[in-house]
């Protein structure tokens, strides 16, 4: 399993400003973020790790960065992708998949076979993002705009289907 070590690692050969968050409680998943590191939830990311059956029927595990005040909808992955059906990875998939454990996984260091997404919800300026690192102790943060130079992925508009035609309320006849 990948650590905030070997991302700190990696962020260092790639000349990224980084800081490892040492948190005052264990983690159990990105949502607890917020909380423990004491930023709005749109300032912490979480990645959520999806299965895709396509229209054709093969099966593909996706993951998706984004806002934990925003997270990713199954059903607005799927309109984006034309899917069949879109459901949460069970906890083994995601392991097996990102390398992370399952709740803490990293947008960082991910195999290049998985394919991504990232949320364009999430806020892009100076000031710092945190995500996890894999450990329940440690959180990273860097700002938006180097974790955009280094993010792998697609920026996708995951706020669903608009409705059509007007929004002007009819009464309706006697």
């Amino acid at each position: 399993m990948k650590d905030a070590l070997a991302i700190h690692r990696w962020l260092l050969a790639h000349q990224v400003h980084h800081e490892i968050v040492r948190l005052p409680r264990p983690m159990t998943c990105a949502e607890e973020l917020p909380e423990a590191v004491s930023a709005a939830p749109g300032r912490c990311l979480t990645v959520t790790v999806l299965e895709v059956t396509t229209r054709v029927g093969s099966e593909v595990v996706i993951g998706v960065t984004s806002p934990v005040s925003a997270p990713a909808r199954p059903g607005a992955v799927g309109a984006l992708l034309g899917a069949r059906q879109v459901r949460p990875a069970p906890a083994r998939v995601v392991n097996a998949a990102t390398d992370y454990a399952d709740g803490l996984v990293c947008p960082l260091l991910l195999p290049e076979s998985l394919p991504m997404f990232i949320d364009d919800r999430l806020v892009l300026d100076d000031e710092p993002l945190f995500t996890a690192t894999g450990e329940r102790h440690t959180a990273l943060s860097l700002r938006a705009l180097d974790l955009l130079t280094v993010l792998p992925g697609k920026m996708v508009d995951l706020r669903g289907p608009r409705p059509r035609g007007s929004r002007v309320a009819v009464a309706r006849r006697h």
